[in-house]
């Protein structure tokens, strides 16, 4: 099955989109996260538009082909929430299934608590939802990672992150990549937040280089992820951290609400990012109303739709058709 391409006008921005399947049948919205694609979905797609369904997977705001706007606000979730409400009427329909990894997982969790009425379900892959933070993030991060060099932290920074990353794209995705897959992720669980010594000059000092690339990465695909930041350069990616105190402030009023499409949730049993959420995934339940359940994939790290790709699709599929009759 082929994947048609396209850009969507949204918001006042333009969004580019992988399509597959039936237009008029139920919208699968895939929203990749950090640092990522709409290719990481490549499989879903045509999985999911084969069994019967319209699949689509945008490059989001500042990846891609996607527009990148200057100003770091923009990058808000609450503006990027409505820019999917705007992608998914754009695409005719009246609500989607909304399936997110990473930061793509937490934009799924924030429109559903702003547009309930446009979410008919949520998979969320690695980053659960725990609750409106108590405090604001900038400080809480302050507080508990001090002396330290978490990763968070670090891109707050404007023009630090980005000039490190942007002066070498191919080591910085490749060890990013496998400092947070099955295997890196077991020695990166232990070590998310390195004691910022002297002989750390940046970021990157604190991954490992790879002598070959993961198993679950070809030359060819790790190509394909590296050309899609010679356009805009890792700043519009990293401008999304930034704009969590801006978001936090702006959303007092979603403290007590609770998510109410249902909801499944999926994470690696090796993601170094479980270490972090943990106990968000043990509160999740109280902020659902209709939590459906969740799997922890074996053999697995931060990059479920590459590194068991043929797995996740076998549990989407389970949930549409099982869990919200969708045959």
């Amino acid at each position: 099955m082929n994947l048609e391409s396209r850009f969507i006008p949204t918001n006042g921005v333009r969004y580019f989109i992988k399509e597959a399947g039936n237009k008029n049948a139920p919208l699968i919205l895939f929203l990749h996260g950090f640092p990522d694609s709409w290719y990481s979905w490549r499989h879903q797609l045509k999985v999911v538009a084969a069994a019967g369904y319209h699949a689509v997977a945008p490059d989001m705001l500042g990846y891609g082909e996607t527009d990148a706007p200057k100003e770091i606000s923009r990058y808000s979730q609450d503006y990027m929430a409505k820019d999917m409400v705007g992608l998914i009427e754009a695409l005719e329909h009246q609500q989607a299934i909304l399936v997110g990894h990473d930061l793509g997982a937490s934009l799924t969790w924030q429109i559903s608590l702003l547009y309930p009425e446009k979410v008919k379900a949520v998979i969320a892959l690695s980053i659960p939802y725990g609750g409106r933070a108590l405090k604001r993030p900038s400080d809480h991060m302050k507080k508990i990672f001090a002396g330290r060099l978490f990763y968070i932290d670090y891109f707050q920074k404007v023009g630090v992150a980005e000039k490190e990353f942007d002066a070498d794209k191919r080591t910085f995705l490749l060890k990013f990549y496998a400092a947070y897959d099955a295997k890196g992720g077991v020695h990166h669980a232990n070590n998310l937040a390195p004691e910022w010594t002297e002989d750390i000059k940046g970021f990157l000092d604190t991954l490992e280089m790879p002598t070959v690339l993961p198993e679950w990465l070809t030359e060819s695909s790790f190509n394909y992820y590296v050309s899609r930041y010679q356009k805009h350069g890792l700043r519009p990616p990293i401008n999304w951290y930034r704009c969590l105190d801006e978001y936090w402030e702006r959303t007092e009023h979603l403290a007590h609400q609770k998510v109410t499409p249902p909801v499944f949730f999926i994470t690696g049993k090796n993601d170094p990012v479980n270490v972090m959420n943990r106990k968000a995934i043990q509160r999740m339940p109280q902020f659902l109303e209709d939590f459906r359940g969740m799997e922890m994939i074996e053999d697995c790290g931060h990059w479920i739709a590459c590194e068991q790709g043929e797995r996740l699709s076998e549990i989407l599929l389970s949930f549409f058709e099982n869990d919200l009759n969708m045959v």
